[in-house]
C-alpha cells in the first residue's frame, strides 16, 4: 500500500516537474530574448549585448561548486524555493526600478548578475533532487521531460519574447515574467523532495569547511571511474562544440550568404530535434547500456560536425543549402539529447545521494567554464582560419576523445554480459534497449 501511494506521488512529481520546468525555462528564454533585444535597441552596441551574456555565465561558473556543496548540506527543497524566490525578487526589483526611474543598462546588468546566481542555486539543487522525486524506473522519463522543457522553451522563448517585446511595454514584459516564476514556485512548493531519499552513509557536516567539502567531492569523483570519465568528456565536448554554437551563424551569413529570413528556421530545427528525441525517451523503456548508447550518439555527433563542412567545400544551390542545414541542425538537436539523457540518468542512479549536489556542481562548473573560453578561441579562429578546416578539426577531435575516453574495455567492464554476445556492441543506436 505504501509503495502504491509513493508511486502515485511520484507520478504527480513527474508531471508537476514537467510543467514547472517548462514554465521556468520558457520564462528564462523569454527574459533572455527580451532583455537582449532591449539592450540592442537601447544601445545599438554588440559589446553591451556581450557584456550581459558575460554576467549570465561568470556567476554560474564560479558559484556552481558552492551551490553543489550547499545542496548536499541543506534540504534541497529549501534551496530550490529560495532560488526561485530570489529570481522573483530580482526581476521585481528591476520592475520597481523601471517604474521609479528610466530603466538603464547598468540596472539590467545587475539584475542579470543576481538572476544568474539565484537560478544557479535552484537549478543545481533541482538536478540533484530528481532521483528523490521519482522512482528509479522513471528517472529516464524525468530527464527526458527536463530536455523536453528546454526544447519547448528554445522554440517558444524567442517567439513569445518577440511578441511581448513588440506589443507590450518593458514593465508589462517584466510583470508577465514574474508571474511565470510565481506559478513555477507554487508548483515546486507542493513537491516532496524526500520521497525516495536514502539513508546517507556519509552525511555532510555543516562544521566542515567549504574547501574541505569541495575536495571530498573531487576525491569521491576519483573513486567513480565512469562518472569521472563522463566529466572529462563533458569538458572537452563543450569546448569543441563551441565551434558550432559560435560558427553556425558566421558560416550561414558571412560565408554561404544564406538569407536572414531562413536562418531562424535553421536554428529552430535544432530545438525541434531535441523535442522529437525528448518525446522518444519519454515513451520508451530504459536504455539497457546507457554509456554505450551515449558513446554511439557522441561518435555520430562528431561525424555530424564534419558533415557541416561539406557545403563549404562543394557548391550547393540556395535551396539545397537550406534543406541541408535544416537536416543537419535537426540531427544535431537529436544527437545532443541522445548523448545527454542516458548519461544524466546514469549519474542520477550511480552517484551517492550525499555527493550528488557536489558532483552536479563540478559538472556544471567544468561545462560552463569552457564555454566562454571556447567562444573566444573560435571567435578569433573564424576570422583567420577557413571554417571548413575548423569544423573538420573539431570533428576529428570529438571522435578521438570519444574513442580514447570511452574505450570498448571500459564499456565491457561496466556491462560484463556484453562479453557473452559481442554483437550487442555492434547493434544500431535505436536497437539498444
Amino acid at each position: 500500500m505504501v509503495d502504491i501511494v509513493k508511486k502515485r506521488r511520484a507520478t504527480y512529481h513527474l508531471y508537476t516537474f514537467l510543467f514547472s520546468k517548462i514554465i521556468s525555462a520558457l520564462g528564462a528564454n523569454v527574459y533572455s530574448f527580451g532583455i537582449s533585444m532591449y539592450i540592442l535597441s537601447m544601445t545599438g552596441s554588440a559589446l553591451s549585448f556581450a557584456a550581459n551574456l558575460i554576467f549570465s555565465i561568470i556567476p554560474r561558473v564560479i558559484l556552481s561548486p558552492i551551490a553543489g556543496i550547499l545542496a548536499d548540506r541543506f534540504p534541497k527543497k529549501v534551496m530550490v524555493l529560495v532560488g526561485q524566490g530570489g529570481t522573483i525578487l530580482t526581476i521585481s526589483g528591476l520592475l520597481i526600478y523601471s517604474l521609479l526611474f528610466d530603466i538603464s543598462v547598468v540596472a539590467i546588468y545587475i539584475t542579470t548578475f543576481f538572476y544568474t546566481i539565484c537560478s544557479t542555486f535552484s537549478g543545481i539543487a533541482f538536478s540533484a533532487s530528481i532521483a528523490n522525486l521519482v522512482d528509479e524506473e522513471r528517472i529516464q522519463k524525468a530527464m527526458s521531460f527536463n530536455q523536453l522543457s528546454i526544447s519547448v522553451s528554445g522554440i517558444g522563448g524567442p517567439i513569445v519574447g518577440g511578441m511581448l517585446f513588440g506589443f507590450v511595454s518593458m514593465e508589462w514584459f517584466l510583470f508577465i515574467n514574474i508571474l511565470s516564476y510565481i506559478v513555477a514556485f507554487l508548483l515546486e512548493a507542493t513537491m516532496n523532495f524526500r520521497l525516495y531519499t536514502k539513508q546517507l552513509d556519509e552525511p555532510v557536516s555543516n562544521e566542515e569547511s567549504m574547501i574541505q567539502s569541495f575536495k571530498e567531492g573531487f576525491a569521491y569523483l576519483k573513486t567513480k571511474k565512469v562518472i569521472s570519465r563522463i566529466v572529462i568528456v563533458s569538458l572537452w565536448l563543450n569546448l569543441f562544440l563551441s565551434s558550432v554554437s559560435v560558427g553556425i551563424n558566421f558560416i550561414l551569413v558571412e560565408v554561404l550568404k544564406v538569407k536572414y529570413s531562413l536562418i531562424g528556421f535553421i536554428e529552430a530545427a535544432a530545438a525541434i530535434g531535441m523535442l522529437f528525441i525528448s518525446l522518444y525517451f519519454a515513451t520508451r523503456s530504459n536504455v539497457k547500456y546507457p554509456l554505450l548508447f551515449s558513446k554511439r550518439a557522441l561518435f555520430m555527433l562528431g561525424i555530424l560536425v564534419g558533415v557541416m563542412a561539406i557545403p563549404l567545400i562543394f557548391h550547393f544551390s540556395s535551396t539545397v543549402l537550406f534543406v541541408y542545414f535544416l537536416a543537419v541542425m535537426f540531427s544535431f538537436g537529436c544527437l545532443t539529447v541522445l548523448t545527454n539523457t542516458p548519461i544524466m540518468v546514469m549519474m542520477q542512479k550511480d552517484v551517492d545521494e550525499s555527493y550528488r549536489g557536489r558532483i552536479f556542481g563540478i559538472l556544471e562548473m567544468m561545462a560552463m567554464g569552457l564555454m566562454p573560453i571556447g567562444s573566444l578561441i573560435f571567435g578569433i579562429l573564424y576570422d583567420y582560419v577557413p571554417a571548413q578546416i575548423i569544423l573538420l578539426f573539431c570533428s576529428a577531435a570529438l571522435i578521438l576523445i570519444t574513442l580514447v575516453a570511452i574505450p570498448r574495455s571500459l564499456i565491457v567492464s561496466i556491462y560484463p554480459d556484453l562479453k557473452k554476445n559481442t554483437r550487442d556492441i555492434e547493434q544500431p543506436l535505436f536497437k539498444n534497449t
